[in-house]
């Protein structure tokens, strides 16, 4: 397997008394995607904030292309192109998509917006992506479905040449068409090269898309495993019990041809 992009080793995070993450090691490889899943309150939110620099950890280590890196906010995630699509997906209904692909970060151009090169650009990216639902690229996001606004929220991330990108719950409010529309805009990312962080309940999506599943169970990792080799009710045990009855579980990474490591930690 390819060396992680992403490493986190022994990470800590505690608001006041409360311990969320008590020491988290989790590995992300680039064209992979990693699904995380775990209960209300296992820490997922909490680890994927640190990740984008908006709640630093309060000690662990940090890897991004085996360099030691320390995010204190999200402008230092940003600019080693990890970007986080989050669930409310915060776009402006009032603006186009061009607009919104381009919102904060716009391009300028003797100190007027370059109109032009924005819209080049957006229409490049969602043709590399294949979206072919959106009709117009100046439609404002208030006429778009569902599915059609997170397919211009997944654009956004990727239109700065992000390496990773973390999907909050993507197919949350999402119909049956609209989900399968944005589970194969997720497997393009991943194998255009990108390494993508799939934060699910939706164990469906997950053994749809995902290649390797990691779970969290109250603030640590009860087991990160190649999908292929787990199966559902397995996942679910680690879910609700931070450990598996099987004992044949081989953990990502694992290179031995007996696959005789277990899954729980």
């Amino acid at each position: 397997m390819a060396q992680p992009i992403v490493e986190l080793t022994d990470i800590v995070k505690s608001f006041g008394p409360v311990s969320v993450l008590k020491g988290v090691s989790l590995k992300v490889y680039p064209g992979k995607i990693t699904a995380l899943v775990g209960d209300n309150g296992a820490g997922k939110s909490t680890l994927i904030k640190g990740l984008a620099g908006v709640q630093p950890y309060d000690s662990g280590t940090v890897r991004f292309e085996n360099n030691v890196v320390t995010l204190h906010n999200p402008r230092e995630a940003t600019a080693l192109g990890i970007e986080v699509v989050y669930q409310d997906l915060a776009l402006c209904d009032n603006l186009d998509i061009v607009h919104n692909l381009f919102l904060g970060r716009e391009v300028t151009k003797n100190g007027q917006l370059d109109e032009d090169t924005m819209e080049r650009r957006a229409t490049e990216t969602l043709a590399a992506l294949s979206v072919r639902t959106v009709k117009s690229i100046r439609q404002h996001v208030a006429s778009l479905s569902g599915g059609q606004r997170q397919t211009v929220a997944i654009a956004r991330s990727v239109i700065w040449n992000s390496r990773v990108v973390i999907l909050d719950e993507p197919t949350a409010a999402l119909g049956v068409a609209q989900t399968e529309q944005v589970l194969k805009l997720v497997r393009r990312l991943a194998d255009q090269g990108l390494a993508v962080v799939l934060i699910s309940h939706n164990l469906n999506d997950v053994f749809e898309v995902a290649d390797q599943v990691s779970v969290l169970y109250l603030g640590k990792i009860a087991a990160q495993l190649a999908v292929k080799d787990v199966t559902r009710n397995q996942v679910v045990e680690l879910i609700t019990s931070g450990r598996s009855g099987a004992q044949d579980l081989a953990p990502v990474g694992d290179t031995s041809a007996s696959n005789e490591e277990t899954a729980t930690s």
